[in-house]
């Protein structure tokens, strides 16, 4: 699945080297300081970690929730919705970057911050694929995801892109999950690169998941 954008699953510090916390930590205290120069450096050079909050915070803001929060220049959210930022994801406490600048009165960040839907999906039949696409997740790789204790993807930030797809790396799986929304079905591949034959290929509609290749890695 190419061009896919990055699910950022990973909430223990302990699952990344000392010198990727350094950095992320560094990315994250920008977007908190508000110091938009270093963040867009930062991301110049990982621009994988434009939808990352910090690793082990709490908050699970985002520099595109941290922009709504400060009520940054309406410029800013367009440069990092337009490097990837997510309007549709939400932080632990369940806020998309919109709703947070509203609470806040950041109202010239209404428009930029409004999630723009590409792909409509009822909420109801998003849940029930997202809640089967967990069940998958858990049935290939269970004991990584519980060492980690990573949060699974969430799917509402597909229907915001143009190309619906992304990848969830999964640390000592040495691979993890590609998937992709098509109409109301996601598509799922997933793998480990060290282990032949491991490659399986699903898709999940609100009904349930259903195999229809294997082997193919």
């Amino acid at each position: 699945m190419v061009n896919a954008s990055t699910w950022d699953g990973v909430t223990l510090r302990s699952s990344y080297h000392d010198r990727v916390i350094e950095a992320r930590d560094e990315l994250a205290d920008a977007a908190r300081d508000a110091n938009w120069p270093a963040v867009f450096d930062l991301l110049e050079e990982h621009p994988d970690w434009i939808n990352g909050a910090r690793v082990g915070g709490t908050s699970g803001y985002t520099p595109l929730h941290q922009a709504a929060w400060h009520g940054a220049d309406a410029d800013i959210a367009h440069r990092l919705i337009a490097r990837g930022a997510w309007r549709t994801l939400r932080t632990a406490q369940g806020e998309q970057a919109a709703a947070i600048a509203a609470r806040l009165g950041h109202h010239h960040l209404l428009e930029p911050l409004t999630p723009v839907v590409h792909h409509h999906v009822p909420a109801e039949t998003l849940a029930s694929i997202q809640l089967h696409f967990h069940a998958l997740i858990h049935e290939r790789a269970d004991d990584l995801i519980t060492e980690h204790q990573l949060r699974l993807p969430e799917l509402e930030p597909l229907t915001e892109q143009r190309n619906p797809a992304c990848w969830f790396p999964v640390p000592g799986m040495y691979g993890g999950f590609g998937y992709r929304l098509e109409q109301s079905r996601l598509t799922v591949e997933s793998w480990c690169r060290v282990a032949g034959g491991s490659g399986r290929r699903h898709v999940i509609n609100e009904h349930g998941t259903q195999l229809i290749a294997e082997g193919f890695v």
